[in-house]
């Protein structure tokens, strides 16, 4: 007699996700939008405005791709639950291997499709760049942005994602100042603007012969990798530029030439730099970039009208501001402050499993929009 408990619960655990995820998808209000859509295409004049096209096809694609991964989701679960069923009733063995098979393809798309669903940015489907600074605390602190490069490059492998160093400033000592890198892959910054901000840590020093537990704070900055074609208008005369020569990670030109770039934005105080390309111009370019990216993700997380809106608002890299906290000592933990989602497991956590926290902050964002 096949005994079914265990194949069960792992597919009400699966299901119960599934459910949460389906509920967040309006098909009423998407089916409206399709529709809108389509009488917009059928307009005489639609297809004279190319830029306005690409749009409209883009959200139109979109829409399609929830609804197709809803279904997809709908359509499995059945499938499990109804091979559940035929097994009960006939309690036939060689029917397991398919029902298992079944189960890991249902939580696979729900783990996928939970994260994708939830989506909605205009930028969301971009690559991400990712900047860190250390806080205050001289070596303890650049330790720890080194620790974070490392989870977010495991991350990064985990989804198969490509991941580029874009600026790298080493440490007086250990680990690094601070650093800046590309992460490219589909949602890539979907998925990633949930790490925006303040990170805390709490270890035994490994710097301290004493052995005394001590608090780093790092802050985490992550903007859409923008298209040139995106046009952002930045005078001339708000941008101050420096040369220096690159150092740390970069391959055999760092140190040789003046031609990393750093790029200051007087009107806000933002400041972008690239050490990573073959010359001052490219590294230039690609600090535009970086600089065009940087302000619009401030322009939509803070619902401004316009780029002028921006204010120089420096994030406060300490106690009170940090977004999550990773406790080795004197227990293990690693907490989201603003989802209340935890984990013992900070082993894994280091080692790039982060999916659990972008997935309560992602519902968390989509409640909140409803």
């Amino acid at each position: 007699m096949v005994i079914l408990d265990e194949y069960k619960m792992r597919f009400q655990e699966a299901n119960d996700s599934a459910k949460e995820v389906i509920a967040s998808v309006d098909v009423d209000s998407i089916n409206k939008e399709l529709k809108e859509i389509e009488e917009i295409v059928a307009q005489p004049d639609f297809w004279n405005d190319s830029s306005k096209n690409k749009e409209v096809f883009a959200r139109q694609s979109a829409l399609k791709s929830k609804l197709s991964k809803r279904e997809k989701l709908v359509r499995q679960a059945d499938d499990c639950e109804t091979m559940l069923s035929i097994i009960e009733e006939t309690e036939d063995d060689s029917l397991v291997e398919e029902l298992v098979s079944l189960l890991d393809e249902y939580e696979e798309t729900v783990r996928t499709v939970k994260m994708d669903l939830l989506l909605s940015g205009e930028y969301d489907k971009n690559n991400a760049i990712i900047t860190v600074h250390a806080g205050a605390g001289g070596t303890e602190a650049q330790d720890w942005a080194q620790m974070l490069y490392r989870m977010y490059s495991r991350w990064a492998e985990r989804h198969k994602f490509g991941t580029k160093i874009l600026d790298w400033l080493d440490g007086d000592e250990a680990g690094v100042k601070s650093f800046s890198m590309l992460i490219s892959g589909e949602n890539a910054y979907g998925y990633l603007k949930s790490e925006n901000g303040v990170h805390r840590l709490v270890r035994i020093s490994p710097f301290d012969a004493s052995g005394r537990r001590q608090t780093s704070f790092a802050s985490l900055e992550v903007m859409p990798e923008i298209g040139k074609d995106v046009q952002v208008d930045i005078r001339e005369e708000d941008i101050q530029m420096d040369v220096f020569r690159a150092s740390g990670k970069g391959g055999q030109k760092v140190n040789k030439t003046s031609s990393a770039v750093r790029l200051t934005h007087i009107p806000t105080g933002i400041v972008v730099s690239c050490q990573v390309e073959r010359s001052q111009f490219q590294n230039r370019e690609t600090c535009m970039q970086m600089l065009k990216a940087k302000l619009i993700e401030i322009k939509e997380r803070e619902h401004l009208d316009k780029i002028e809106d921006i204010k120089g608002v420096q994030m406060d890299i300490g106690w009170g501001s940090q977004i999550r906290s990773y406790v080795f000592m004197p227990y293990t933990m690693v907490k989201d402050h603003r989802t209340n989602y935890e984990t013992g497991n900070v082993s894994a956590v280091m080692d790039g499993d982060l999916d659990g926290f972008i997935n309560a902050y992602l519902l968390m964002k989509s409640r909140e929009e409803t």
